[in-house]
């Protein structure tokens, strides 16, 4: 079997529960970065790793797009020194808007799927079929026509990772079908990887990085968000899917 030339990654940013939606962001938003392997080992590691020994001298720090926006657990040394809060965010920001990756994200409306559908799909399994579609269309047109890929999503618990894979595999055997679209998956050998939360994936990192930007862009659209603007950039076509 041969294996792609890329690998993708995929993280969230919001709850996939339907009921009490959190008012702030009543979203749940699945982002997957699609990236050539040869770009990822030669560029996006090694530049993430030099930016956390510059930032902290070692290289086991995770970035979390949550605890750094909010400058607590590890990134606590944020609130401590104004030029190095900046260096650290404008690195990053650097990384992201240089590195050879395309984004795909699906942003479900959690209140609005409910208004609109009496017994709709979990927003999860909707993001997911959503971005696999787009995925599926961005490797064939990359060239990667029978070979395997791999995705990789950060593990969330057993019970939950065993629902996932299962969706997920019924979504690559053409057993999950929505919409009018009837794309075939099975063009492509699809495995899904489930990466412990503490596997320091520079990968995963980048995928947790773009979650909210994108859902927030869908949520306050003229409010400034600069880093969607950077990620706009890194759209795939058509690449950003807002459902329903």
């Amino acid at each position: 079997m041969a294996f792609a030339d890329y690998i993708v990654f995929m993280d969230e940013s919001g709850s996939p529960v339907l009921e009490n939606p959190d008012p702030d962001f009543p979203l749940f938003v699945l982002g997957a970065v699609l990236v050539s392997k040869s770009a990822y080992v030669d560029d996006v590691v090694p530049r993430l790793q030099r930016l956390k020994f510059a930032a902290i001298g070692h290289d086991q720090l995770i970035l979390h797009e949550r605890d750094i926006r909010r400058q607590q657990k590890d990134f606590a040394f944020l609130q401590v020194d104004v030029e190095a809060r900046q260096a650290f965010i404008a690195g990053i920001n650097e990384i992201v808007a240089d590195a050879a990756f395309e984004v795909i994200a699906a942003v479900i409306d959690k209140v609005r799927l409910v208004a609109r559908y009496a017994d709709p799909w979990s927003p999860y399994e909707l993001a997911l079929h959503f971005c696999l579609e787009k995925l599926l269309e961005r490797l064939l047109v990359l060239g990667q026509d029978g070979r395997m890929v791999h995705v990789v999503f950060e593990g969330r618990g057993k019970r939950e990772d065993r629902e996932l894979e299962l969706h997920f595999r019924r979504i690559v055997a053409n057993e999950a079908r929505w919409g009018r679209q009837s794309l075939d998956f099975t063009r492509l050998r699809w495995e899904a990887i489930f990466a412990d939360k503490k596997s320091n994936s520079s990968g995963l990192q980048l995928a947790d990085l773009i979650a909210r930007p994108v859902g927030l862009k869908v949520l306050r659209p003229v409010q400034e968000n600069r880093a969607f603007e950077i990620l706009r950039l890194k759209l795939a076509p058509n690449g950003l899917k807002v459902f329903p």
